[in-house]
């Protein structure tokens, strides 16, 4: 027997990432067999209605849901005492005296340390604010941020373009500057490769690739996944290849992007021609080699032998004739789309899913921190007996889960259809890439470093059911 509780509070707020891990603490308590604390967005709602929580009409994203279910020997006064305490724990601290309070404006904080670069994480509509008031005071800008107008990322770039400032993002998960890695960054040793990428998985694949091969990144410029499309038109790129250019350390260059506007990626080819620093692109689309074949090019071309990429498990035959795709990068999502169409694959054989899409992360942190939408889809797919091959990727650095594989492993093991694995990591990150793959790998997964070769892996399995 389980009795759910159900509240809304007004006046309060927390960031996603704060109330997962409320979340994850209040669900440990004795007697609780469900808890989820959240601000009631659309897709929060629906998350919880689908866990059978019955949530109030009246409820908006200006609400925080306190959601509990317990059985009989749950106590909701203790629960409801302990979400309040870790909601305090979890408030910043007070400030001291006036003269030494943390500043509470990127304005504020810019006059104290001026020409400094700015990290924005904001609810999306609130970022260009913050954005401009960074480039107002002369400094770059890395915009963490989704759910960002177009329009406005456009008038960023253009004011940004004007003053040889760099505005990296909307959208933009990963950037390595002075050697410090930003969002969901890989650990890396500097060296002479600098990479200028319109894709935060994308630009954390061929960091992984490249230290593999025993080859650093000095400088990762992520300048947010719409620069190249039309309407964008690679602003931020032009000047992130430009900075490249005029730095010593780089030797050569290499410039990722999801599928990009034909025009712009045109007009940013003849661009680099024209730049004494050799730029290597690696362009998703059809025709265009994938984020692997380009970073074997980039080998090449600094005499660099090209390693075999490593492949650690066996996984069985398929009995389904379904591709499922269940994705938390864009751009690995977006680079097996490419493949997959290459193929040849029928429509309606494969379904391929980004949960780090717009779509399920307002309001929730991204599936690279929490995993939980993705292993609800998992248990579906799982369970159809269409379902030929699953595939999947796992994105290893500081920002992402702490232990990825401690969730997933136990959720694709024994299931039905075979599993294929991209494990996207770098020996030095905080996870342990070793130990993060021969989880997988022992649960039943066929893991790879390279998710192109996990790709045409999984078009192989399924063409064999076939």
């Amino acid at each position: 027997m389980t009795t759910d509780h159900v509240e809304l509070r007004t006046g309060v707020y927390a960031d996603s990432v704060t109330l997962l891990q409320v979340s994850r603490q209040v669900q440990q308590l004795p007697g609780v067999t469900a808890a989820q604390v959240a601000m009631a967005t659309p897709l929060n709602v629906e998350v919880l209605e689908r866990m059978r929580f019955a949530i109030p009409d009246e409820a908006t994203v200006n609400h925080l849901v306190v959601a509990i279910r317990l059985d009989d020997d749950g106590e909701l006064d203790a629960v409801r005492a302990e979400v309040d305490r870790a909601l305090t724990d979890r408030r910043p601290a007070a400030s001291g005296p006036t003269e030494d309070a943390p500043p509470r404006t990127t304005d504020a904080a810019l006059r104290r340390e001026p020409g400094s670069l700015v990290l924005v994480s904001v609810p999306g509509p609130s970022a260009a604010v913050e954005a401009m008031d960074a480039l107002e005071s002369g400094s770059d800008v890395m915009v963490f941020s989704d759910n960002v107008p177009v329009e406005q990322e456009v008038a960023l770039k253009r004011y940004a373009a004007d003053r040889d400032l760099l505005v990296m993002g909307p959208d933009c998960g990963t950037a390595v500057v002075g050697g410090i890695g930003l969002g969901f960054a890989n650990v890396v040793t500097p060296g002479p490769v600098g990479i200028v990428a319109a894709s935060g998985t994308g630009c954390q694949q061929v960091l992984a690739l490249l230290d593999h091969a025993g080859v650093g990144v000095g400088t990762a410029f992520g300048v947010g996944g719409r620069d190249l499309s039309a309407e964008v038109g690679g602003l931020a790129t032009r000047t992130a290849l430009a900075r490249l250019d005029r730095d010593p350390g780089v030797e050569l260059a290499m410039l990722i992007s999801k599928p990009p506007a034909d025009a712009v990626a045109d007009a940013l080819t003849a661009y680099t021609g024209s730049l004494g620093t050799p730029v290597h692109l690696a362009l998703l689309g059809a025709g265009r080699p994938d984020l692997t074949a380009a970073t074997e090019d980039l080998l090449r071309a600094l005499g660099r032998e090209v390693p075999t990429w490593p492949v650690r498990g066996e996984t069985r035959a398929a009995t389904g004739s379904r591709l499922q795709g269940l994705f938390v990068g864009g751009t690995m999502k977006q680079e097996a789309a490419v493949l997959v169409s290459a193929a040849g694959v029928a429509p309606g054989a494969a379904e391929l899913v980004d949960f780090g899409d717009d779509e399920y992360t307002t309001g929730r942190a991204h599936p690279m921190i929490d995993p939980s939408l993705r292993l609800e889809r998992l248990a579906e797919v799982a369970a159809d007996e269409t379902t030929g091959v699953v595939l999947m990727d796992v994105v290893l650095g500081h920002g992402a889960e702490e232990d990825p594989a401690a969730a997933l492993a136990p959720a694709i093991e024994g299931i039905g259809p075979p599993v294929v694995i991209t494990v996207v990591g770098t020996s030095h990150d905080p996870q342990g890439l070793d130990r993060q793959v021969d989880a997988l790998a022992a649960a039943g997964a066929e893991v790879h470093l390279s998710n192109a070769h996990a790709t045409r892996r999984a078009l192989a399995i399924l063409g064999g059911s076939r």
